[in-house]
């Protein structure tokens, strides 16, 4: 058995693409990691590679739960976060398997909690200019001004208040009512993050280059961003009147 005190959660729908090449560059970090794919019922067979990786060189590092269809974005990280919680990882990250996140800066994320001593950090795109390559300049204009707008409605500091490549601390996960977190989509990724600025962890966006997919077809669709929208409304008002738990020392 391989140990890490870490585990990188990659969730997945039609990866067949990615999902080989994403697991062999995370396992050639020096630093070993662990990595949790959450597969919704891919009908390419993302899951069949993921399951041969795992019997064939990755046992006791690799390791799958699949889903029947897609149940979002949200649910699924929540159910990794749970099963990374049901286990001794003491740093747990969230990771696209498309390589828009680069492998090479994981270790950079867990540098900031695990040396640095910050509870959440974020692979930010945007607290050093704008860091993104190879998208259509629509969708970085939509994706800059909608955390522009995340700030501007919920006093939130954080640059990058979408970003999807992020490090927690174990404390962090457990302390959040992950059962209460209600978006699925895009907003989860807010919600997420402003819950944690509540209850008063401490944050540090990491500058990262966001490089748009190479291979399969991008999960986006404007329901999501819809949610993102007046989701964002809901967390300011919660801002207000929610009581959000305490850390524990």
């Amino acid at each position: 058995m391989h140990t890490s005190d870490s585990i990188i959660i990659i969730p997945t729908y039609n990866e067949k693409e990615n999902i080989e090449k994403i697991i062999r560059a995370i396992f050639s970090l020096e630093k070993p990691f662990h990595i949790l794919v959450i597969d919704d019922g891919s009908p390419d067979h993302t899951a069949d590679i993921v399951k041969g990786l795992m019997a064939d060189e990755f046992r006791g590092r690799l390791f799958i739960e699949e889903r029947q269809g897609k149940l979002g974005l949200g649910t699924a990280y929540i159910k990794g976060f749970k099963w990374a919680l049901e286990r001794d990882y003491q740093y747990i990250f969230e990771m696209d398997a498309d390589f828009s996140h680069d492998p090479k800066d994981v270790p950079r994320l867990y540098a900031a909690c695990a040396d640095e001593g910050y509870d959440v950090a974020i692979g930010s795109r945007y607290v050093s200019g704008v860091n993104v390559v190879n998208w259509p300049i629509g969708r970085v204009l939509m994706s800059y001004f909608a955390s522009k707008y995340v700030r501007l409605v919920t006093g939130f500091k954080v640059h990058d208040t979408t970003a999807g490549f992020k490090c927690y601390k174990r404390r962090v996960l457990e302390t959040i009512e992950l059962d209460k977190i209600r978006f699925k989509g895009y907003a989860f990724q807010i919600e997420m993050k402003f819950t944690a600025y509540k209850i008063g962890f401490r944050i540090k966006e990491v500058p990262v280059i966001f490089v748009n997919r190479q291979e399969g077809v991008s999960k986006m669709n404007g329901g999501i961003f819809g949610e993102a929208f007046f989701g964002v409304m809901r967390l300011r008002l919660d801002g207000w009147t929610r009581k959000y738990p305490k850390i524990k020392d």
